[in-house]
């Protein structure tokens, strides 16, 4: 099925594993041009576009710490300099935090997690919505958690700072929608990366036995709804978040 993304630019931050890689992998499918973000995984990030280009696709690796807007600014001009625009942003890229009770959490590991994750959004939104703005098109896609709406112990950074972008993915929806540019968010639930290889195995079992699909979801999961969202089909959505999360949440 063409999804209508055939000469699109893509950036994925966070490109390098998980479902950053599947989501480049699948946008570069679907004929978009993929710029792989990194930070420190550069080997990773270039067999990502190894693959694409295996496929006969187009990508580029190109680093930068997403937490940092000067070095957003460059990635972003560098990938104007080789596909010429952006017509899409996946903001992925995992920011790290503690799993720890509310009580044991120390308020620079909270704030680490909020500046992080917002910082992450506002600079990548911020580099790539003067070119949208100007053409009148473009497409933001949010990747959040299904525990900014459905809470876990031990999670209090992370779903504090994943319902702040559910917010402001809200505002920006409403602000920039007759700009032409559509924000919308998706929120998995556990789904089987590396950043998740830590947790228990009887977490996945667990997880597994309450979601009505009985089972985890796997990066290409999570990279269908990124398509779908980056995709023409979308044109008439935005403010959504779509929990990609087996019927484990429903709206």
């Amino acid at each position: 099925m063409d999804m209508g993304l055939t000469g699109k630019v893509a950036i994925v931050t966070g490109g390098s594993r998980g479902i950053g890689a599947a989501s480049a992998e699948a946008l570069a499918a679907q004929g978009a041009k993929v710029a792989v973000n990194f930070v420190q995984a550069e080997e990773r990030a270039r067999k990502v576009v190894s693959a694409i280009e295996a496929a006969g696709g187009e990508a580029m690796a190109v680093q930068a710490d997403v937490r940092d807007a000067k070095a957003v600014k460059g990635m972003v001009a560098s990938v104007i300099e080789r596909f010429g625009r952006v017509d899409i942003l996946v903001n992925n890229a995992n920011i790290s935090f503690p799993m720890l009770p509310f009580t044991k959490l120390a308020w620079s590991d909270f704030e680490a997690k909020l500046t992080g994750e917002l910082g992450a959004l506002y600079n990548c939104a911020q580099a790539v919505l003067p070119g949208m703005i100007e053409r009148g098109s473009g497409k933001l896609v949010f990747i959040s958690s299904s525990l900014s709406r459905h809470p876990g112990q031990g999670f209090s950074a992370h779903a504090a700072a994943k319902a702040a972008v559910d917010s402001l993915a809200r505002v920006m929806a409403l602000e920039l929608g007759p700009l032409g540019v559509q924000v919308n968010v998706i929120g998995p639930g556990l789904v089987e990366t590396d950043a998740t290889a830590q947790l228990p195995a009887e977490v996945h079992e667990q997880t597994a036995a309450m979601t009505p699909l009985r089972r985890v979801a796997v990066p290409d999961d999570v990279a269908g709804a990124v398509v779908f969202l980056a995709s023409p089909l979308s044109d008439y959505l935005t403010g959504t978040y779509i929990p990609v999360a087996g019927g484990n949440v429903m709206l």
